[in-house]
Order: structure tokens, then sequence, then C-alpha cells
């Protein structure tokens, strides 16, 4: 199902999102992600390393607020995460999932996606995809 109309806008809007997700012991932790619409969702990229993703691939129900500049107009998304990371896809496939998260938060083109594709390599970079069962906020 794709993402509604109204939630795609506002995402394409405003990039500053929280997401939280489940440590191993059950409580909560938030991440601050830089994230913009993709396919039926919203999406961020990580390191491989980090606890957030280290915790999705755990557990891959998160919420994901995304806010404006002033926090006083939100849209929380509540789902499960789907990975796209180098344990998940071909390379091509992680590659242009980096590239369209990159013009989704950024609302542009990169000038020189061969040096990018390079530093998303050998960051260990991946990409996260919130895909939500329930939506909600100020902004709807």
């Amino acid at each position: 199902m794709p993402l509604d109309q109204r939630v795609q806008e506002f995402v394409a809007e405003n990039h500053k999102a929280v997401l939280s997700t489940f440590r191993r012991d059950g409580a909560t932790q938030l991440s601050i992600v830089s994230c913009g619409p993709y396919g039926e969702g919203v999406a961020f990229s990580t390191t491989e390393n980090r606890a957030k993703l280290l915790n999705l691939e755990r557990d891959p129900r998160c919420s994901l607020l995304v806010s404006k500049d002033d926090w006083w107009g939100y849209v929380v998304l509540e789902g499960r995460a789907e990975i796209i990371s180098s344990k998940t896809a071909s390379p091509e496939k992680l590659r242009d999932a980096m590239r369209d998260v990159y013009r989704a938060a950024s609302g542009k083109e990169h000038p020189d996606w061969e040096e990018y594709d390079e530093a998303m390599r050998k960051d260990g970079r991946a990409t996260v995809i919130v895909i939500p069962e329930k939506v909600y906020g100020t902004a709807l």
C-alpha cells in the first residue's frame, strides 16, 4: 500500500525525525535521523554497526516521529522496519536504495554519485524503510 499523499508531502518537506527502537532488554532507544519518503514508507540511512540497526534486525517494530523545524507540526509512523543492507541485498540494490534515500532526504541530486557510492561503501551504510501500520499527528 503506498504512503498516504499527505504524509508523503509532509515528509518530503520535513526531514528531521526521531526513531524509536527496542533494546535487547525491552527498553526504548531513541535516535535522531534525517529521512525522506520512500516507496511505502519513510527511509533513512545508517551505518551497519549502529545500535538502532542492530535493534531493528532483532525486532523490526519501531516508530518514527517526523517533525517540522519548530517541532509543532509532526507525523508519527508506527510500524516495522525493512532493512536494505550488505547482508540483505545485492550491491546494486543497496547502491540504488542509498541514492534514492539521499534524494528523498536532501531533495536534490548528489554532485558526484561515484564519490557518494564509494563513501557509503566505506562507511558500511544501510537503508532503513519504516513501513507504517498506523499514522497520526498534528500535520494530518
